[in-house]
């Protein structure tokens, strides 16, 4: 392959990246960089966007050509917050495609060594805010949530809870990003915050009463002379607190 100097621009979603990898691969580029539009570059920098035919079906051939868990473990790295993860998923696809699922077990070869840790660290948060997300009623009996994840999983989010509130309105929004997703008991659509304004969020009186009783059982049922932060902390990281109702006095004697 013959190695470039520029550094490749693709238009910020997940198709564009697959579709300029397949063009780099096809014309056997080694890039610079890769990166989004938005990207500064400095006054040593060459960036190249092309203007390259945007084409769904790149997703299917690259499952035939390596893996579903191969692709899988793309999108995890795509949706992190790992600063070079454009060029990580590129060398990453182009060992894939030599060694297919065996990539896995090749923790030797740099480059994949860090996109299995990147994979792994979106796959683990995802399962933490499974479990911490805190779903609180509105009036309208619309349930409401927030979070401010380190990476971009709001869809593995939304999708565990399509199945698990698959009979309720919900509402998940990701502060961080500016995204919300809203279930209307058949499907979930992902939106910008910018285009659907929560005009309030007034919580309901039954979920004011809930809220209250479930604050003083909490505190009734704690055995002062056992506290023990630390362990607690190990369990129940302080980032996720904010998420959590029996919580919230310590956030704030805290601050």
């Amino acid at each position: 392959m013959k190695k470039s100097n520029y550094i490749y621009l693709y238009n910020k979603d997940f198709i564009s990246l697959l579709n300029l990898i397949k063009y780099l691969l096809t014309d056997k580029i080694l890039p610079n960089n890769i990166k989004d539009i938005s990207y500064q570059p400095n006054l040593f920098e060459e960036t190249l966007n092309l203007e390259i035919k945007q084409d769904d079906k790149v997703v299917q051939e690259i499952i035939s050509a390596t893996s579903l868990n191969i692709f899988n473990t793309i999108y995890n790295i795509f949706l992190s917050n790992e600063k070079n993860k454009e060029i990580l998923i590129f060398y990453f696809l182009i060992h894939s495609l030599k060694h297919k699922n065996k990539i896995f077990y090749m923790r030797n070869i740099r480059s994949v060594q860090e996109a299995l840790r990147v994979s792994k660290y979106v796959g683990h948060e995802t399962h933490k805010m499974k479990g911490f997300l805190r779903f609180r009623e509105l009036k309208g009996k619309v349930l409401y949530a927030e979070m401010a994840p380190e990476n971009n999983i709001l869809f593995f989010v939304s999708k565990h809870f399509k199945n698990r509130l698959r009979n309720e309105l919900w509402i998940i929004e990701d502060t961080k990003r500016g995204l919300i997703s809203i279930y209307n008991k058949k499907k979930f659509t992902i939106v910008s915050s910018k285009d659907f304004v929560l005009l309030e969020k007034e919580l309901s009186e039954t979920e004011e009463n809930i809220e209250e009783l479930w604050n003083d059982f909490y505190k009734t049922i704690a055995i002062k002379e056992r506290t023990n932060s630390r362990c607690r902390m190990n369990f129940m990281p302080k980032k996720y607190w904010k998420y959590i109702i029996e919580m919230r006095d310590e956030i704030e004697k805290s601050n």
